[in-house]
C-alpha cells in the first residue's frame, strides 16, 4: 500500500472496493476473486475485525455469540447451512436429515420453565395453549401478502385486534384471564425480538409475509458463528481486508485521478475518515441500514437519488441485544434449554405508562440455558427496542444489580445469589451499526429494500455499476438473516461478473 493512503499497483483488471466486512462484504469479494478478470479487490472495514453483526467472542471458558446467534433453517436452500457444512463447522445433529426437514414456521420452541414476576410457575400446558392462540395468528397475518387491503396498517394492531375478539370469548375467573393475556404480552417480546423491532405496531402487516421461513431446526456453531466467516477469509488472497479503515465519503459519478495510476481515471473516489484515497471503477457499499440511516447524507457525492434516501428512511431497523449472566450454580432443571418470563401486570391490549429507568427489564423475553461450558453456568437473555437501547446506556453494574432482583422475584428466592459476571451486547451504539438489523416498518414494502439494492448510477449515462448495494436489509426475502446478507454480497458479485462478461464480450470497449 503507498504510504499516502492510496493502494497501487493496478493490473489491468478492473478496480473494485468492498465497504464493510461482514458476511455480505466477504461473500461478494470471495464471489469476485474467484473470477478469471482478476479484479484488484480490496475491502475496506471500519473495526478491528471482520464478520459484521457476527460476533464470537471468548467469554465464561468457551465461546459466546454476541452477535448472530444461529443458523435460521439450516437446509439445502440455505448457503449459510451449505457453506458451515464444507468447512466442517457444524455436528452430526445439525447435519441430519431430521433436522434439515423440522418446520418451525419461524417460530420459537416453547419454554422448559416458566416463571410470572410475583414468583409463581406457570404451567407450560397454559403457555402452549397461548402460544397456540400467538402463533397461529402470526401465521395469519402472512395471508394478507396479496390483499388489495389489509384491515389495519401493522402486525400488533391485527394481533390485537384478533385477540381482544377472542378474550371476550373466555370464560375463566378474572386472574386465570390477566395471566394468559400477560403470557400472550410474553410472545408480543419474543416477536419483537425476532423482527427486530420495538414494537409488533411498527411493522407492516401487508409484506409481512413475504419475509421466508426456511425448513429446518434453527442450529448454532460449536466452536462460534465466526468460523464461518474466519474460514471465507481465510480463502481470500491476504491483505485483500484493510482494517481500521472507516470510509467518509463515496464520491461517484466523476472522473477521479490518482497519482498511484498515472494516466488513469476513475468514476469513483473513495476517502477515508484519515485521509486515504481509494480510486475505484466500482464500489460495493455493505453497511448496515443503521449506519446509511444515520450517515446517508454525507456518505454520498452526490447525494442518493430521491427515491433510495426515501427507501432509506422507510425501512425499520430496530434493536434486539443480549445479556449473558454466568452462575456459580444453576437454579434451573436439568435439560432446561429456555426460561420464559411473564410480567403479571402486563397486556397487549395497555400500554403500560410506566418510564424506562423502572421497567426496562420487563421487555426481556427471558433467558436461553446455553450448553455448558466444562462447569461453568450461563444463561443468555434477549431484550429487543427502546428498553434494548437503554440498557446499554447502563453500566454492567446496574444491570446485574436489576436483573438479580428480577430473578429473584421470578424464582421467589430471596437468596438467590448473584450472577458472577455479566456479558453483553450494544449493538445500538456501536457507531458503525447502530443497531440489530431491518424489518418491513409500516409505510414501507419489499419494494423499498429492492429499491435499496439497486446500483448507480440508475440512468445509464456514464460507466455503468459505480455502486452497488448489499447487505441483510437489501434481500427482499430473507432481510435480517446471515444467509440474506451473504445472498446479497454473491448478488452483487455476480451482477459485476455479468457487466464484465459482456465487455469480454466487446474486445475494444473500456473498462
Amino acid at each position: 500500500m503507498a504510504s499516502g493512503g492510496v493502494i497501487g499497483e493496478t493490473l489491468g483488471g478492473p478496480r473494485v472496493l468492498v465497504v464493510g466486512g461482514g458476511i455480505a462484504g466477504l461473500g461478494a469479494a470471495q464471489r469476485l476473486c474467484r473470477n478469471p478478470a482478476a479484479p484488484n479487490l480490496r475491502i475496506l472495514e471500519a473495526t478491528a475485525r471482520s464478520g459484521g453483526r457476527i460476533r464470537s467472542e471468548r467469554g465464561f471458558g468457551g465461546v459466546v455469540e454476541v452477535g448472530a446467534h444461529w443458523i435460521h433453517g439450516p437446509s439445502q436452500g440455505n448457503p449459510v447451512f451449505q457453506l458451515a457444512a464444507a468447512f466442517g463447522l457444524l455436528g452430526e445433529k445439525e447435519l441430519s436429515e431430521e433436522n434439515q426437514s423440522v418446520d418451525t414456521g419461524g417460530h420459537l420452541a416453547l419454554p422448559s420453565m416458566c416463571f410470572t414476576s410475583s414468583g409463581t410457575r406457570v404451567s407450560l400446558e397454559l403457555v402452549a395453549e397461548m402460544a397456540s392462540l400467538f402463533y397461529g395468528l402470526i401465521d395469519q397475518t402472512r395471508e394478507f401478502l396479496h390483499v388489495a387491503e389489509t384491515p389495519v396498517p401493522s402486525v400488533g394492531e391485527y394481533l390485537k385486534k384478533e385477540i381482544s375478539q377472542q378474550v371476550a370469548h373466555w370464560t375463566e375467573d378474572e386472574e386465570t384471564k390477566k395471566l394468559k393475556l400477560a403470557i400472550l404480552n410474553a410472545f408480543f417480546s419474543v416477536e419483537c425480538c425476532i423482527s427486530g423491532t420495538h414494537s409488533m405496531d411498527l411493522v407492516a402487516l401487508a409484506p409481512f409475509g413475504e419475509y421466508t421461513v426456511l425448513p429446518g431446526l434453527d442450529c448454532t456453531f460449536s466452536g462460534g458463528y465466526q468460523g464461518l466467516t474466519n474460514h471465507i477469509m481465510g480463502s481470500l488472497p491476504k491483505d485483500v481486508m484493510v482494517f481500521n479503515k472507516p470510509v467518509k465519503t463515496i464520491h461517484w459519478n466523476g472522473s477521479f485521478q490518482e497519482a498511484a495510476f498515472p494516466g488513469e481515471t476513475f468514476p469513483v473516489l473513495v476517502e477515508c475518515d484519515d485521509g486515504g484515497r481509494f480510486p475505484a471503477h466500482h464500489v460495493i457499499v455493505t453497511v448496515p441500514l443503521g449506519f446509511l440511516k444515520e450517515h446517508q447524507d454525507t456518505f454520498f457525492d452526490p447525494p442518493l437519488p430521491a427515491e433510495k434516501v426515501e427507501a432509506i428512511r422507510k425501512i425499520g431497523f430496530g434493536t434486539n441485544n443480549k445479556v449473558f449472566l454466568e452462575f456459580e450454580k444453576p437454579f434451573w432443571e436439568p435439560h432446561c434449554q429456555f426460561i420464559q418470563m411473564v410480567w403479571e401486570d402486563t397486556s397487549p391490549l395497555q400500554d403500560t405508562a410506566s418510564g424506562l429507568q423502572d421497567s426496562w427489564f420487563k421487555k426481556l423475553i427471558g433467558f436461553l440455558v446455553l450448553p455448558s461450558f466444562k462447569s461453568v453456568h450461563v444463561l443468555c437473555g434477549f431484550i429487543a427496542g427502546l428498553e434494548s437501547e437503554f440498557m446499554e446506556t447502563l453500566s454492567d453494574e446496574e444491570v446485574l444489580l436489576s436483573l438479580t432482583q428480577v430473578l429473584r422475584k421470578m424464582t421467589g428466592n430471596p437468596q438467590l445469589p448473584a450472577p458472577k459476571s455479566v456479558l453483553r451486547s450494544r449493538w445500538h451504539s456501536a457507531p458503525y451499526t447502530r443497531g440489530s438489523y431491518s424489518y418491513v416498518a409500516v409505510g414501507s414494502t419489499g419494494d423499498d429494500m429492492d429499491l435499496l439494492a439497486q446500483p448507480l448510477p440508475e440512468d445509464g449515462t456514464g460507466p455503468q455499476l459505480q455502486i452497488l448495494f448489499a447487505g441483510e436489509a437489501t434481500h427482499r426475502t430473507f432481510y435480517s438473516t446471515t444467509h440474506g446478507a451473504l445472498l446479497s454480497g454473491w448478488r452483487e458479485a455476480d451482477r459485476l461478473i455479468g457487466l464484465w462478461d459482456l465487455k469480454m464480450q466487446q474486445p475494444h470497449s473500456r473498462l
